[in-house]
C-alpha cells in the first residue's frame, strides 16, 4: 500500500510510556515519521528510535517559533503536509482510511489545514459523550502559521504553543479521530493541568494577549472565553448537557476535573500571584 504524502511529527517530553504506541499506529502508513524530543530523561527518544521513528533533538531557545510551528519551519521540508500527533495520541484505522480518501481526490486535499476530532481517554475508559474537541493537527506547512503572541513570559506553557490553533488559509474537517489515550498515572493530567491554569490565569491580567489568545482559538473555545460561572457551566455542559454521565463514573470524574480546572484559573486569578 503506498504510503501517505505526510510527515507525521511528534513532539515529545518524556513520553517513555506512550511513545511506542504513538509510533506503531503510524509508521508504514505514513512517508516520514519524525519525533521532535526535547531533552526526554526518560527511554523516549531510545524506545522511538527502537520502534523505527526517525528522532530529531529540540532545544528551545526562550523565543518564537515554539516547538510546533520549529516542527513546521525545519522537520521533513520535502513534504508540505504535517500531521502533528501528540506523544499520547494514536491513528486508527477509520482516520487512517479517510486522510487516504481525501489525498487521493482529484486535486489533492481541498483545504490548507484539517481539523480532527479527538477520541479522549480518561482513568482508562473511552469517553463516548461529554467532550468534543477538534485539533488542527493536520496542516499544508506552506499555507498555515501558528500565531506569535505575546505569552512568552507566560508561568506553565514554556515551549510549546498555548491552547490555539495555526492560522490557515482554508480549513476543513474530518470526521474520524485521533484516539487520545495517556497511558500515564491520572496525577500527571492534574500537573499538567496545573501549569495550564497558570497560563490561563496569566492571560486575565494581560488582555491584550488574550484577546489575541481568544481569536485564535477554535469556535467552542471562544463561545466559553464568554460564559459566566465558568466552572459549573462547564459541568453542567458536559455532564448534563452532553451526557457525560453515560460513561459512568469516568465521565463523573472528567467532568469533575475539567471543573476544578477552571475553578483553578478563576482563584488563581483572582489571587495576581501569577502577573
Amino acid at each position: 500500500m503506498n504510503r501517505l504524502p505526510i510527515a507525521v511529527v511528534i513532539p515529545t517530553k518524556n513520553e517513555g510510556l506512550n511513545i511506542a504506541e504513538a509510533v506503531g499506529s503510524v509508521l508504514g502508513h505514513f512517508e516520514a515519521v519524525v519525533v521532535v524530543d526535547s531533552h526526554s530523561t526518560d527511554d523516549t527518544a531510545k524506545i522511538a528510535e527502537e520502534c523505527g521513528a526517525e528522532v530529531v533533538a529540540y532545544t528551545w531557545d526562550g523565543g518564537h517559533p515554539r516547538k510546533k510551528q520549529w516542527c513546521l519551519d525545519h522537520v521533513r521540508t520535502d513534504l508540505d503536509w504535517i500531521l502533528l500527533l501528540d506523544g499520547d495520541e494514536r491513528i486508527g484505522p477509520g482516520l487512517l482510511a479517510e486522510l487516504r480518501q481525501v489525498f487521493s481526490a482529484p486535486g489533492g486535499p481541498g483545504a490548507a489545514a484539517y481539523d480532527i476530532p479527538l477520541g479522549y481517554w480518561f482513568s482508562g475508559k473511552r469517553l463516548r459523550h461529554g467532550y468534543t474537541i477538534r485539533k488542527r493537527s493536520l496542516t499544508d506547512r506552506t499555507r498555515c502559521r501558528y500565531p506569535e503572541v505575546g505569552d512568552l513570559d507566560a508561568p506553565g506553557i514554556g515551549e510549546v504553543e498555548g491552547h490555539y490553533q495555526p492560522v490557515a488559509e482554508s480549513v476543513g474537517t474530518l470526521r474520524n479521530p485521533i484516539e487520545h489515550q495517556d497511558l500515564d498515572p491520572v496525577t500527571a493530567w492534574f500537573e499538567r493541568h496545573n501549569r495550564y491554569s497558570d497560563w490561563e490565569a496569566w492571560l486575565e491580567h494581560h488582555p491584550e494577549v488574550k484577546e489575541q489568545v481568544r481569536r485564535v482559538k477554535s469556535r467552542q473555545g471562544q463561545l466559553f472565553h464568554k460564559a459566566p460561572f465558568k466552572p459549573l457551566v462547564s459541568f453542567a455542559y458536559m455532564y448534563v448537557y452532553r451526557r457525560g454521565f453515560l460513561d459512568g463514573r469516568a465521565g463523573l470524574d472528567f467532568a469533575l476535573a475539567m471543573s476544578f480546572y477552571r475553578w483553578q484559573i478563576g482563584l488563581k486569578s483572582r489571587e495576581g500571584r501569577v502577573v
